[in-house]
């Protein structure tokens, strides 16, 4: 089980990553866009650190509040669930 939710994390992430980096190209392009709240469930769903990465990666979406503060939100978020997860079951 601990294997399957690790793939999964990182896959999310990779995916998370992707997306900030595919959204940049497509604004530097004038290209349909990838909707915010797609961002932000990708996040959600475990991706949190990858999208985080890529916002600073890829310079996108660093001067929106939102992101800014709400991207390392959801990563500590994760980051405490994971700790009360791991401190009990394990």
């Amino acid at each position: 089980m601990i294997k399957v939710t690790l793939i999964y994390l990182l896959l999310m992430n990779i995916v998370g990553f992707a997306a900030m980096g595919i959204d940049k190209h497509k604004a530097q392009h004038h290209e349909w866009r990838i909707p915010e709240k797609t961002l932000f469930g990708i996040s959600l769903l475990g991706g949190s650190a990858g999208t985080w990465a890529g916002m600073y990666a890829f310079r996108h979406k660093t001067k929106h509040w939102y992101f800014v503060k709400g991207m390392p939100a959801i990563f500590f978020m994760h980051l405490v669930i994971a700790s009360v997860i791991y401190r009990n079951f394990f």
